[in-house]
């Protein structure tokens, strides 16, 4: 019995028939593990040809189904993070990004003044490489690469994991931004991003098979809130999303309108 989530470890799930207004369903499971079913429920929410936060929408709904207490637990961290004003005093509109100094996925450091100087960047932060949703954001990126492009934009990507997990994310969604390693967060911390997971949601990850100790090489527990951030060349803040709920994600509609106006 796998308590935390309330289920037996090998289960038979019904992840769903029809989901919004999109065409294509998510699959039935049988006798799978909680990780096996996890990970089926995400490959199907992250291929739907859908908005992405219709995606991301799919695959909360999945986990929903798979373990009704785990979606609970992440309201009441989600509760905290809003009552705690986690994030709330990251850059604004019309304020300087903090300027960084991080390896990418093959080990070189980048500057955010040396992107600046290619044109708009879009900052993204994310949990890690073993989140689906940030997976699923990730890909969605990639593939609106073109429309970014056209605009003059570019974007980034900033998580925990170390440089051999976030080059395997970069190969599996076919990214072609750099993913750059923030090392035990202190980027996200410093714009006050970073908040420690609880031991509730400790338990639950690890069940489900997201130990973030083993990505990260440290066992803080600190993640990310998934935060974006549009900057222009003269180094200040256009645009920013910042939400406690990391099921939810900057629309890529509105990230290339914002580098649009900040071209």
């Amino acid at each position: 019995m796998d308590k935390a989530w309330g289920r037996p470890e090998t289960l038979v799930f019904q992840v769903g028939p029809e989901h919004g207004p999109w065409r294509g369903t998510l699959r039935k499971m049988t006798s799978k593990t909680l990780s096996e079913a996890l990970e089926d429920a995400f490959v199907e929410a992250r291929d739907l040809d859908a908005s992405l936060a219709e995606r991301l929408q799919a695959f909360a709904e999945a986990v929903s189904k798979l373990g009704p207490h785990f979606q609970e637990a992440v309201d009441r961290l989600v509760a905290r993070l809003r009552v705690s004003e986690t994030g709330l005093s990251a850059p604004r509109p019309g304020e300087p990004m903090p300027s960084f100094v991080l390896p990418d996925e093959s080990g070189h450091l980048v500057t955010l003044e040396e992107l600046l100087k290619k044109g708009p960047l879009a900052i993204t932060f994310h949990r890690g490489h073993w989140c689906p949703y940030c997976r699923i954001n990730t890909r969605a990126l990639a593939e609106a690469q073109g429309d970014i492009a056209a605009e003059g934009g570019q974007i980034a990507a900033i998580m925990p994991d170390q440089q051999h997990f976030t080059s395997e994310l970069k190969a599996q969604s076919d990214a072609p931004f750099p993913i750059l390693t923030d090392i035990d967060n202190g980027y996200a911390m410093s714009l006050n991003l970073a908040f420690w997971v609880g031991a509730e949601m400790q338990e639950l990850m690890t069940t489900a098979g997201w130990d973030v100790t083993r990505s990260q090489g440290s066992n803080t527990w600190l993640l990310p809130i998934p935060a974006t951030f549009v900057v222009g060349t003269d180094g200040e803040v256009k645009a920013r999303f910042v939400d406690p709920d990391y099921r939810r994600r900057m629309a890529v509609e509105d990230l290339i309108a914002a580098l649009k106006s900040a071209g």
